[in-house]
């Protein structure tokens, strides 16, 4: 795929009980913000929210299948989570292209995460990294 400045990408995920409760069990986190109902009605929360690195990961999910795409690693992200996300929300990653290098394989995103109500629940900005495989090496382009 042939990159450009301005250019966009967006995934969507609902998320359900059953993906916060697999995310605890390979990742350890069982805060009570996550399953405890009486526990989170008493924060200003009010309801169940997901863990962070659900909504981080669909962002992982679309610099690596969407856009830039296969091949594509985080070199850094710098975000800011700005609203819960709740357990049963639909929330739309968005990347666009600030900027490209001329020599490298390297990407500079803006990055969104919006709920369904278009509340805004994650902002920031990545630069990736992008390997390509052709025939048995690896090259790189944009």
């Amino acid at each position: 795929m042939k990159l450009s400045v301005g250019q966009k990408a967006s995934r969507t995920v609902t998320l359900t009980s059953e993906h916060v409760q697999s995310y605890s069990e390979l990742t350890g986190d069982q805060n009570p913000l996550h399953f405890d109902k009486e526990f989170t009605a008493k924060t200003k929360f009010v309801k169940l929210v997901v863990q962070g690195g659900l909504t981080t990961g669909l962002l992982h999910a679309l610099v690596a299948m969407d856009m830039p795409g296969p091949g594509t690693v985080f070199l850094s992200q710098n975000s800011k989570f700005v609203a819960p996300v709740f357990i049963g929300d639909t929330i739309t990653a968005t990347a666009e292209i600030l900027s490209l290098h001329e020599t490298k394989p390297v990407t500079q995103l803006g990055i969104v995460i919006k709920r369904q109500d278009e509340e805004v629940v994650l902002e920031g900005e990545a630069w990736c990294y992008t390997f390509r495989v052709s025939q048995n090496s690896y090259v790189f382009e944009n």
